[in-house]
């Protein structure tokens, strides 16, 4: 009987974690598409990933729940119930993901009116994107994987995110005080990038939760050399 109550266990965990690892890969899919949506003018494109937020949401309600239930019949403890807590939280970071992809299509669509003047040339937000894509692929392979030494490596990319937003903004300032014209365009592109930087705040998130399922130490808000210091 008691063989049968670990093996049931370890199959709800095991659940949960692939139901994981499913909303990531939508969610990065819903990026993809977001972001290739916004640069090539497909209109379709954006409009699909509007149209499939629910998904990302219905995948988090029923994740949250099966971990609730887990917690109320099992009662997990020590590494157990930090992966439990460890899913909770990087399923909210996931949800949030996919609205800021939903958020990105809808820019899209608003930079591509017809009655707009300006075509923007997209080759900084497509390398900044693409960091931030590899911090969200990062994060979510240290998850199945249980590797808490990939957060160092995460943490340090949201750096170079973060480089990239401040100077994309600096650049889209100054058109802006060049050519007034492209102020509604330029405003629209501000928004859109500032949604791809907490992509990557939410990408770094989900990699410091895995220090805390396989370690036990809670690394939020830390600076990287202590980050890097609990993971040798």
């Amino acid at each position: 009987m008691a063989e049968h109550t670990y093996k049931q266990f370890d199959a709800d965990l095991e659940m949960v974690r692939a139901r994981v690892l499913e909303m990531g890969g939508l969610v990065e899919e819903q990026v993809n598409r977001a972001i290739d949506a916004l640069i090539n003018g497909d209109v379709k494109a954006a409009e699909a990933v509007i149209a499939t937020d629910h998904q990302v949401n219905a995948l988090e309600v029923a994740t949250d729940e099966a971990c609730t239930q887990i917690i109320a019949l099992r009662q997990p403890a020590a590494v157990d119930l930090r992966m439990i807590l460890t899913i909770i939280k990087t399923i909210t970071d996931l949800e949030r993901i996919g609205d800021e992809a939903a958020k990105i299509a809808r820019y899209a669509l608003r930079v591509y009116e017809s009655d707009r003047i300006i075509t923007p040339r997209y080759s900084e937000i497509k390398y900044m994107a693409g960091l931030t894509l590899k911090m969200l692929r990062e994060s979510l392979d240290a998850f199945a994987r249980l590797d808490a030494s990939a957060a160092g490596a995460v943490a340090r990319q949201d750096i170079e995110v973060d480089e990239e937003f401040h100077l994309i903004t600096r650049h889209l300032i100054t058109y802006m005080m060049e050519d007034p014209r492209t102020i509604s365009t330029f405003i629209d592109l501000m928004f859109v990038v500032k949604a791809i930087e907490r992509i990557g705040d939410h990408a770094k998130n989900v990699s410091e939760y895995v220090v805390f399922m396989v370690k036990g130490k809670d690394v939020r808000h830390t600076s990287i050399e202590e980050l890097e210091r609990e993971l040798k």
